[in-house]
């Protein structure tokens, strides 16, 4: 009789047991995941628990979806929920991923500036990379008040972003993101290329309006010194840098494959025919093989380019109006011939 009392009060311990090392496996031992690859939960500040375990769910072990929301609902996260891109890695547990996402511990994204013609475009390109609001950023980057706190105005504020690739959170907020943008641009213009940049007499905001220029007069990185040069001696004659890519930009027509007379009267500070410099700014988000073109310049004579004839991407270069006429027709009558218009 003894012994059965003895066997009936194991029960209830050995029942305990088991559902302690149930417990353990479900929380501690077993894979959250049930995905082999790693997966990314992106959180943003919509979300409540329900949307969060909608989330998490098509990734989730469903016992160990049950240990999650258990945590949550007993570990106030319901209540504090943190936005962020999670990585989901398969083999860690419940009690990681629940830990990781009630601390904020999220994982960065590799953020890359796109060579943007327009400030909106470029807010549109980074509002599909990050959870801030594409809008509310283009309407900041044509705010002059805003861009003053940076240093620039709505005419430069593209000089602050170099076109590489960042490591930066998913819910950064616009702020953030400029001051780390201010951080990059000081850490690229650094002391060589501010001393390179003072001996052609260019402020960096003026190298990159030059640069910008040069990107979109040809994708040859090779060809970029030397276009930089006949730029630069433009300038210092004081000759109009009559670029073509300052009217497409002046006219908002990035569209155009023809430049013709009529549009070189277009009224814009942008209008490198009628103005003579720089324009105000740049006309995309220059390349650093770009800047680094002014920057390095090729020293020599010319003043006159036309692109070939060939269509190959690269320029003819004249030294003398006359020589330079006959380059133009030379690239008319392929135009013609192709049926540009």
């Amino acid at each position: 009789m003894k012994k059965l009392k003895k066997k009936v009060y194991l029960i209830p311990i050995v029942i305990c047991l088991i559902g302690i090392l149930l417990l353990g496996y479900y929380f501690f031992m077993d894979s959250f995941s049930k995905v082999e690859e790693t997966t990314y939960v992106y959180i943003d500040d919509n979300d409540n628990i329900d949307s969060v375990c909608a989330k998490l769910s098509p990734i989730a072990n469903a016992h160990a979806m049950m240990a999650f929301q258990t945590m949550a609902r007993h570990g106030g996260y319901a209540e504090k929920i943190r936005t962020g891109r999670y990585a989901i890695v398969h083999g860690e547990n419940t009690i990681t991923i629940y830990r990781h996402l009630k601390n904020g511990h999220q994982e960065p994204v590799m953020l890359t500036i796109p060579e943007s013609r327009t400030t909106d475009r470029l807010a549109g390109a980074l509002g599909k990379k990050l959870m801030m609001d594409s809008t509310a950023l283009a309407i900041c980057l044509k705010d002059n008040d805003f861009c003053q706190r940076w240093g620039y105005d709505t005419t430069t504020i593209a000089c602050m972003f170099v076109p590489n690739t960042y490591e930066v959170y998913w819910n950064t907020t616009i702020e953030h993101l400029m001051d780390r943008m201010q951080k990059e641009h000081q850490r690229f213009w650094n002391n060589e290329r501010q001393a390179k940049a003072q001996a052609i007499g260019l402020s960096p905001n003026e190298v990159c309006t030059m640069a910008s220029i040069i990107d979109e007069e040809t994708a040859n990185n090779a060809e970029k010194p030397m276009i930089a040069g006949m730029y630069l001696n433009r300038l210092k004659t004081g000759m109009p840098l009559q670029a073509d890519p300052t009217i497409k930009f002046a006219m908002q027509d990035f569209a155009l494959r023809r430049i013709y007379h009529d549009m070189l009267t277009y009224n814009s500070p942008y209008n490198t025919y009628q103005n003579i410099g720089l324009p105000p700014g740049p006309i995309k988000i220059a390349s650093v093989a770009g800047i680094d073109a002014v920057l390095n310049r090729v020293n020599h004579d010319y003043l006159y380019m036309c692109a070939k004839e060939d269509f190959s991407g690269t320029h003819n270069f004249a030294k003398t109006y006359s020589e330079h006429l006959k380059n133009a027709a030379k690239y008319s009558k392929a135009l013609n011939e192709r049926g540009i218009k």
